[in-house]
């Protein structure tokens, strides 16, 4: 083989692997448009796992001559379309999403620090800590809730203090966390759980409200200090 035949395959190479890169990257853009990612933030364990498996199959098919740029382009289309029937399974099948997702967990309950929820979750005071400065709270008294998201961050619900309307005092109001209870008609048992509360107990508490099934039920949300909130299909 001649050096101008030596030359032109070392061009048709660097070209092929430029054009996979570029293919890679408008199909992962594309795919994250696609399944409503729009910040690092937003991506769950599962989000994770599969930038790990896009970023493993385009790495070996840009240097493998005998990949072709098609059978990327297949690979990127068969992926997306995995992940997007996935998403709607999981999206039409609440209690499978609280598993496939996960929970945030309570770190801390009516100002009290839950240790083996820090354990569980492998945070120290330090990262507590820090998490909550991140929120603008410097001082744990501040905290009546802390939730510990899904995607490693932590929410945040302050203690409150109303003012009395009576002789000007501002008397310190118990701040209760609002649970999910009801989702897209599903009941959430663990939440139930965390409120103390049985099914029979929101069976009642819907038929108070009119309602006879909790299917019809798209939305609702329990707080000790504000009742019931619910949105109907």
């Amino acid at each position: 083989m001649t050096d101008l035949g030596v030359m032109m395959m070392g061009i048709t190479m660097y070209v092929s692997i430029a054009v996979k890169l570029v293919v890679a990257l408008v199909g992962l853009l594309i795919m994250t448009r696609l399944l409503g990612k729009k910040e690092i933030s937003q991506l769950t364990a599962f989000d994770f796992v599969s930038s790990l498996m896009l970023s493993e199959l385009v790495g070996n098919t840009i240097y493998d001559d005998n990949v072709h740029l098609s059978h990327l382009v297949f690979a990127l289309v068969i992926w997306t379309l995995l992940a997007l029937a996935l998403e709607k399974f999981i999206w039409t099948v609440p209690w499978i999403s609280r598993y496939a997702t996960g929970t945030p967990d309570l770190l801390i309950r009516d100002g009290v620090i839950d240790f083996k929820a820090m354990k569980r979750n492998n945070l120290d005071f330090g990262q507590l800590s820090m998490l909550l400065r991140e929120n603008d709270v410097f001082s744990m008294r501040e905290v009546a809730y802390a939730l510990f998201e899904t995607n490693g961050s932590i929410s945040v619900l302050r203690q409150k203090d109303t003012e009395s309307q009576n002789n000007g005092v501002s008397p310190k109001k118990r701040v209760c966390l609002p649970e999910s209870i009801i989702e897209n008609g599903s009941i959430n048992e663990a939440a139930l759980q965390r409120l103390g509360r049985d099914p029979e107990w929101l069976k009642q508490l819907l038929q108070l409200s009119g309602i006879s099934h909790h299917e019809r039920v798209l939305f609702a949300e329990w707080s000790d200090s504000n009742g019931l909130f619910y949105q109907l299909k």
